[in-house]
């Protein structure tokens, strides 16, 4: 560590919550970044495999997002709230509607993904008039009061109190749930079994929704069997209950398969909440739902910076450029790549649990002898990897999860460059 990046730590610590976490024994400062590589304050340039937590998804200073930001800036309209029209909200939101499959769609923009996933249970459990939530284990779905009651993960939620009532559901970490051994199918019929006995024993019957992430990002990028969130859904409908998507960490295409992670399990949400890859790095999210959804509230609202001019004309620059490029396939076809390189790392390295992922979204599960969670492994490889010029994310129920998501315009070059680092640490 530099001893300028000594002094800001220093200055961090007497101002910054505690709980504020922070990366490595000698956490750095990203002074300055281009394409998929980030330079700290002391000149060590690193590839990035972890995107700023899946945020920065096109990459560093790329020219399209930052002209149309330039051009937003020069007008001098930096912000007006949403009692005036805003051109880029409006033109974002056609795009996002139309995007996303869900019939008569509309769309509300919030600052970030706890934003708007609290947004979702606000109109889930106004439209069902109802408090009862149904979520999944090891989930996460954002820090604020009622995001962090539908977070499954103890490690991530800091208190019981709770403005909704929720119930559990098995099925989004499949490595150690006790149905691990089954078949797809069978994993998928003893998970809806679940479901419907949670229904029938632990709530009241009118629940309001269901919210899942595709994908269980903060919990290790749990995998589910495609298919599985289309079985919930069917006895979802059979009582009326909504089904919400959070799509904040596997929408605009980085799962590769599909543009929005739920499509992968052949079912079209009623609401889906988005916000990280949209904005490249802006603060941007939202939710898109159906329209009849999302005018259940009868009460005076605004945001008052949710889809301001500059956030949105930066999200709608990023979007272009996301679908021009049709960084979806190079998802697809860069994870692939990814994941079978690790997979093959993985034969000769027993602490190597499990390999999963979709697109950009990868995990690699770190185990002990026995194949208990091996946390102090990960943080081994997360320093290890930094060491060599390579960041990485960490997470899982138990911290034993190493995670990768690189900006989803990554070459094959930097595939093997990162594969090569991560053969040399695990």
């Amino acid at each position: 560590m530099s001893a300028t990046e000594g002094d800001l730590l220093a200055r961090h610590r007497a101002v910054m919550p505690r709980w504020l976490a922070l990366y490595y024994e000698d956490p750095i400062e990203l002074a300055s970044a281009s394409g998929r590589r980030v330079t700290d304050r002391a000149g060590r340039t690193y590839l990035d495999f972890f995107a700023g937590i899946l945020t920065n998804a096109i990459g560093y200073d790329v020219a399209e997002i930052s002209d149309a930001v330039r051009g937003q800036l020069a007008t001098g309209v930096l912000h007006s709230s949403t009692l005036y029209l805003i051109r880029s909200q409006v033109e974002l939101a056609e795009k996002i509607a139309a995007l996303s499959g869900i019939p008569d769609a509309k769309v509300f923009f919030t600052n970030s993904g706890t934003e708007a996933n609290e947004t979702a249970l606000m109109l889930a459990t106004q439209f069902r008039r109802s408090d009862q939530v149904l979520a999944l284990r090891n989930s996460y779905h954002g820090r604020s009061f009622a995001s962090q009651a539908i977070t499954g993960n103890r490690g991530w939620s800091a208190s019981s109190l709770s403005p909704v009532k929720v119930s559990w559901v098995h099925g989004g970490y499949r490595f150690r749930s006790p149905f691990k051994d089954y078949s797809d199918a069978d994993y998928i019929k003893a998970c809806v079994a679940d479901l419907r006995e949670v229904i029938e024993t632990a709530t009241a019957g009118d629940v309001a929704c269901m919210i899942a992430e595709p994908i269980q990002g903060v919990g290790g990028f749990a995998t589910p069997p495609d298919g599985l969130f289309g079985a919930f859904k069917e006895v979802l409908d059979e009582y009326g209950i909504l089904f919400v998507s959070d799509e904040v960490q596997t929408g605009w295409g980085r799962t590769g398969s599909h543009f929005w992670g739920i499509q992968a399990h052949g079912v079209t949400p009623d609401a889906m909440t988005f916000a990280k890859g949209l904005g490249n790095g802006l603060a941007i999210g939202g939710v898109v739902a159906r329209g009849d959804l999302m005018d259940c509230i009868t009460a005076n609202s605004i945001s008052t910076f949710g889809g301001n001019p500059v956030s949105t004309t930066g999200a709608l620059a990023t979007l272009n450029f996301l679908l021009d490029n049709d960084l979806q396939q190079n998802a697809e076809k860069m994870g692939e790549r990814l994941i079978d390189g690790l997979r093959t790392i993985a034969e000769d390295r027993p602490a190597v649990g499990d390999v999963r992922g979709k697109g950009l979204m990868v995990g690699i599960e770190l185990v002990g002898p026995g194949g208990e969670p091996d946390p102090k492994k990960a943080a081994g490889v997360l320093e290890g990897a930094r060491e060599r010029g390579l960041l990485v994310g960490k997470g899982g129920l138990y911290g034993n999860v190493i995670r990768l998501a690189p900006p989803m315009t990554v070459t094959e070059d930097e595939v093997e460059e990162a594969l090569g680092v991560l053969g040399e640490v695990l």
